[in-house]
């Protein structure tokens, strides 16, 4: 009773604490999605948003469980993104790639290798950026994630462009394309179709294949037309087609293309680095023209130059500078020339543009003469040789990340499928010992239970042994009350009636003779009298419940002893009644002191053996004792003669003690309850 108020006591406390641990973590939890909406909101300044997504990632880790980590270091690393804090915005993906990796969760994996590979992108570092690019594309693969592939796509194309891998820059922009096409979304992917088919006529334009670059860029104006805000995309490929047709010699058709886009004064309100870039490109396409105003052009090039220089935009700067020193070297101004080549092989190498580094050299190696001359072209000849090299390394490159990201896909299936195999292995050989424990235990038992049925068939034989025994003992008997019957009938009767007829005739007689003759009668019936009492104190000895037991356990232990050669000391004593002792405990006895005497001959070596029986308040005490060479009662426990005997004694409630020494002999001691 005092248990189950202590349990119940204890339910009522701990309920209320797991209840409120509960409330806890869920409040916890609606704070921390709160806070995530918090920094989400892109009408809140960055700062607000930052505190907001940082306090949720705080909570998230209070509560410690990676899925809910996961989701609030994704709000916090589009904050970095947004800050431009690109080394915490890699750090966070690298954590964000660990834990999605724990947890199997395969779209954040490609997500997170998805900024990875951004983050590389801008630190120029395209070949670890292209890596995490393409483990992106599997996993986005794995869970058919196309929209987040598409772009991916688009920015491995978009290094491979910068890289000059142009065939594969290529390639990669038509997978996208056709992933587009079949994709249910077609209308919400017109930007990533401008982007594609806008760089694809830039690679067609590179690679001298000009009728293809402008039918890609009539295929992406025509997109931007159809986009909602397409005005800004519709005019760079209007300036795309331009290029295009100013390579093809068509001037007059690109001049007027670019006039059409200087017309835009709004354009230039959104985008101000757009107006010099046009006017750049209008400039020289006259000059490229063969315009005879070449005072206008000079001025055009100038305010390019000085709007560029002005909104400190060194990409159009470059453009203006080494076309300015090609305008002055067709004027023959030797020193202005050299002045903007300079500059433009300057610029050019700080912002690594190798076409314009190289065309600057020229100009260079041809506007000086002599030894700078030569100089000039020297590093000419080396850095367009590096490029060749570099350009056939980085496809190699490239090609080489790509296999290597397939072996270690591959290495990884090989893993996982060793692994597999592994735990099935396991599985096996874990029921397999199941299994074969299993048997091994039926097998114990079914030995057991055939021990149990042979100690049940031998005390059955003890049993019949017994009342065989006892069948002995009762025709003993009959014989017996069969004797003492014919005694009585022909010895005592025949005597008591004689005396009595002579005592008869002698009863009216008197004198001296006649009491003498009387008196030897009397003697003669006190001579009967104590025959009677003989014969009824052997009538009144009951053999079989006196002392039948153990005639039988007399004759065994002789028989045994007899056949062991052994000599034996056999005591007990008549309080014991055993004719009210269970044929259950005379079976089990009787065998004990048989099992006994054959662990006597097999083991002891003894010569003399000493059984006794005693009662002592109720308890039958037998003691089996030899002079043999004795054993360690606790390492021999496990013998079947000593666990036999301990089984017979505990089936009977009773108990035994082996008391045994080294050359000292063994005394076995058993005691068993005695009811009457």
């Amino acid at each position: 009773m005092l248990r189950i108020l202590c349990f119940l006591i204890f339910f009522y406390l701990s309920v209320p604490q797991c209840a409120a641990q509960d409330l806890l973590e869920s409040a916890k939890y609606d704070s921390i999605l709160k806070l995530r909406n918090q920094g989400r909101d892109k009408t809140t300044s960055l700062d607000e948003r930052y505190k907001y997504a940082q306090k949720a990632v705080e909570l998230s880790k209070e509560l410690n469980v990676d899925s809910i980590i996961l989701r609030s270091n994704r709000v916090l690393s589009t904050v970095y993104l947004y800050q431009g804090d690109y080394e915490k915005f890699s750090k966070i993906n690298h954590k964000n790639l660990e834990i999605s990796k724990i947890i199997h969760d395969t779209l954040v994996i490609g997500i997170a290798n998805h900024n990875l590979g951004f983050y590389h992108s801008t630190q120029t570092q395209n070949d670890s950026a292209y890596y995490y690019y393409r483990k992106a594309i599997k996993s986005y693969d794995q869970v058919g994630e196309i929209s987040r592939k598409i772009e991916v796509m688009s920015n491995l194309s978009l290094i491979q462009y910068i890289e000059r891998d142009y065939f594969g820059s290529e390639e990669m922009c038509i997978r996208a394309l056709r992933l587009i096409e079949d994709s249910p979304s077609y209308k919400e992917n017109l930007p990533m179709l401008w982007i594609l088919n806008n760089r694809l006529g830039n690679i067609s334009s590179d690679l001298g294949q000009y009728e293809t670059s402008l039918e890609y860029h009539e295929k992406a104006i025509s997109i931007s037309n159809r986009m909602k805000n397409g005005r800004s995309d519709y005019y760079t490929s209007i300036n795309n087609k331009a290029y295009v047709l100013r390579k093809q010699g068509h001037y007059t058709r690109a001049i007027q293309l670019y006039n059409e886009i200087l017309a835009q004064k709004e354009l230039f309100i959104e985008d101000p680095s757009f107006y010099p870039l046009i006017l750049e490109n209008l400039a020289f396409t006259k000059f490229e023209s063969e315009d005879k105003d070449s005072a206008a052009i000079e001025n055009m090039l100038k305010e390019a130059y000085r709007l560029s220089d002005s909104l400190e935009d060194p990409m159009t700067k470059l453009a203006v500078t080494i076309d300015l020193s090609k305008f002055y070297k067709s004027q023959n101004k030797i020193d202005d020339a050299i002045t903007y080549a300079q500059e433009s092989y300057q610029l050019a190498t700080y912002l690594s543009s190798n076409d314009i580094l190289l065309e600057s050299m020229v100009l260079l190696s041809e506007l000086n003469s002599g030894e700078t001359g030569k100089a000039y072209l020297k590093d000419y000849i080396n850095l367009s040789d590096s490029l060749l090299a570099h350009e056939r390394g980085i496809r190699n490159k490239f090609a080489r990340i790509e296999f290597e990201t397939d072996q270690i896909e591959l290495e990884n299936e090989r893993i996982a499928t060793e692994k597999m195999w592994w735990n099935i292995s396991s599985i096996v050989l874990l029921l397999t010992s199941i299994l074969v424990y299993i048997i091994i235990t039926q097998r114990n038992k079914n030995k057991e239970l055939e021990f149990k049925q042979d100690q049940q068939a031998a005390n059955e034989e003890i049993y019949n042994l017994m009342l065989s025994q006892q069948d002995k003992v009762d025709g003993a008997r009959a014989e017996e009350k069969r004797s003492i019957s014919q005694e009585l009938h022909d010895g005592v009767l025949g005597r008591l009636f004689g005396t009595r007829l002579s005592l008869d005739s002698y009863n009216l007689v008197e004198g001296q003779e006649a009491v003498q003759i009387r008196s030897k009668y009397i003697t003669e019936l006190k001579t009967i009298e104590h025959d009677i009492r003989k014969i009824s104190h052997e009538l009144d000895t009951d053999f079989v419940a006196g002392s039948g037991f153990m005639d039988i356990l007399i004759e065994m232990v002789e028989q045994q002893t007899e056949a062991y050669q052994l000599d034996y000391d056999f005591n007990y004593t008549d309080d014991i009644y055993w004719e009210s002792v269970s044929n259950k405990t005379k079976i089990n006895i009787y065998r004990v002191v048989q099992e006994s005497l054959q662990n006597i001959y097999k083991h002891a070596k003894a010569k003399t053996v000493n059984i006794s029986f005693q009662l002592k308040k109720s308890v039958i005490c037998l003691s089996i004792s030899d002079d043999g060479i004795g054993f360690d009662p606790d390492k021999s426990k496990k013998g079947i003669g000593l666990k036999n005997i301990n089984s017979r004694i505990k089936e009977l409630n009773g108990s035994v003690a082996f008391d045994s020494q080294v050359n000292q002999g063994t005394t076995i001691k058993i005691k068993i309850p005695y009811t009457i």
